[in-house]
């Protein structure tokens, strides 16, 4: 299986760099892609960038430019909910780009995509499945999407009464660019800044908490 992985931010990134085993790279469309193998699988990941924009046209290469079948990601995240710690894990099950809203226009709910049922776009249901079985103490989250760091405290709650456990900046593009593609798609979360936390939290666990999301993305591959 050829799957494309996309990593947001370079703090991300070095997990995979130093976990990934052998590595080599190459340029394509001014970006880097990694290449790597994680048993019977050929892995291509690429570090997008912060934020939806950048997200979606890095996911879009690796599946035009590489042929991938199925985009992973893995990374870091913000909790909505006060009981989440540091190093939580999650695979994200559905996901919410919270800025996204064209209700004045056309007959959706605001963060509605047209095709969808609701504000929701749901990952792949198989891959979650598979990923929980490779590491049984995953929960699946529910996710809020969106172009900015959330460290407000009422903008913390507002995003968690839409029915939302964890927040991050790409996870809205890379699951839209799937679908759009017919691509599946499977997300591994690690929180590293808590409710009350904020930009603090996540500088000082950004690292640790990505090592601890790729080590299960990994397990996922290796027992495939």
């Amino acid at each position: 299986m050829r799957y494309g992985l996309l990593i947001a931010i370079e703090r991300e990134l070095k997990a995979f760099l130093e976990n990934g085993g052998d590595i080599t790279e190459e340029r394509k469309n001014g970006r880097t892609v990694y290449r790597t193998t994680v048993g019977n699988n050929e892995v291509y990941a690429l570090c997008s960038g912060a934020g939806e924009i950048d997200a979606a046209s890095g996911t879009q290469l690796l599946i035009t430019g590489y042929g991938c079948e199925t985009i992973l990601n893995f990374g870091v995240t913000g909790a909505l909910d006060p009981a989440l710690q540091v190093e939580d894990l999650f695979v994200a099950e559905k996901v919410r780009h919270y800025d996204f809203d064209c209700s004045a226009v056309d007959d959706v709910m605001p963060n509605q995509y047209e095709g969808f049922p609701d504000a929701f776009i749901p990952l792949d249901a198989e891959l979650i499945v598979r990923a929980q079985a490779a590491e049984p103490s995953l929960r699946t989250a529910s996710v809020a999407s969106g172009d900015k760091f959330i460290a407000d405290r009422a903008e913390k709650i507002r995003l968690r009464e839409l029915g939302c456990d964890i927040c991050e900046m790409e996870l809205a593009a890379i699951a839209r660019v799937c679908s759009l593609n017919r691509v599946k798609c499977l997300s591994i979360k690690c929180i590293s800044d808590t409710f009350e936390g904020g930009s603090g939290d996540f500088a000082t666990n950004v690292g640790r908490s990505a090592k601890a999301a790729f080590r299960v993305l990994r397990m996922i591959l290796e027992n495939e």
